[in-house]
């Protein structure tokens, strides 16, 4: 049986702007990988050629898939919230809709943003990370949403963090990581699943050298585990993993 990732974003690109090496990785060494993103990206500063909200969504609705084909995600799907607007959603309503989905696709290990809201601190991040976190938690729990489907506990929670910020950027409270990966191997094909996102080409050149010289490596926190253990640096987001 594969082993099975499941990445949790807000908006389109987040999947490869944060994302990318790990699903990357993960497809190469033949890992079952799903991204699940909350929104369209409808408000969004970079607007491309479009001229509503609702043509854009529709653009970065396709952006999404082509850049999930490049990372080689085999499961992906872009839910309906409104963008710039889920720290005013319920969190019992968000976290229906990720046990749901952590039930049906059965992943191992979770990836997600941390409190902070990620390099660019948007609240959206920070809702993402509270309501996958309590997926986490609620997936496996009998009383959570019974009818959500059969029970399922992911044995590892990893949120995004970083060894770096960006420039005239409010300043993150980035938690220390506990896992480094070398992602110098598929740093190509992230940058070629962020080129899939037309519309937010001005992210990619205002963020151009602080990736090519920090881009080489993704870090990421171990938030939860299924079983105790201390804290301790590792290369691998499925070490200590059980293939079932």
């Amino acid at each position: 049986m594969a082993l099975r990732l499941l990445c949790v974003c807000a908006h389109p690109d987040d999947e490869c702007f944060a994302f990318g090496g790990a699903l990357a990785l993960a497809a190469n060494r033949g890992v079952e990988t799903s991204v699940v993103c909350l929104t369209d990206g409808q408000a969004a500063t970079h607007r491309g050629t479009s001229s509503s909200g609702k043509e854009l969504g529709a653009m970065r609705r396709q952006e999404f898939e082509a850049s999930c084909k490049v990372l080689g995600v085999k499961n992906f799907e872009l839910l309906t919230y409104q963008d710039a607007q889920l720290e005013f959603e319920s969190l019992s309503s968000l976290g229906a809709e990720l046990v749901k989905r952590i039930r049906q696709l059965r992943p191992h290990v979770i990836i997600t943003f941390g409190g902070e809201g990620a390099l660019n601190t948007h609240a959206d991040h920070t809702t993402v990370s509270a309501a996958t976190t309590a997926a986490f938690h609620w997936a496996g729990h009998a009383k959570r949403y019974p009818d959500a489907g059969p029970l399922f506990q992911p044995q590892r929670l990893y949120y995004v963090t970083s060894s770096f910020v960006l420039p005239e950027r409010h300043i993150p409270l980035l938690a220390p990581w506990t896992c480094t990966l070398d992602i110098k191997d598929v740093f190509e094909r992230k940058q070629e699943a962020f080129r899939q996102h037309v519309s937010q080409a001005p992210v990619m050149h205002s963020t151009a050298d602080a990736f090519a010289r920090y881009g080489q490596s993704e870090h990421y926190t171990l938030a939860a585990a299924t079983v105790p253990q201390p804290a301790r640096q590792s290369t691998d987001l499925f070490e200590g993993v059980a293939d079932v």
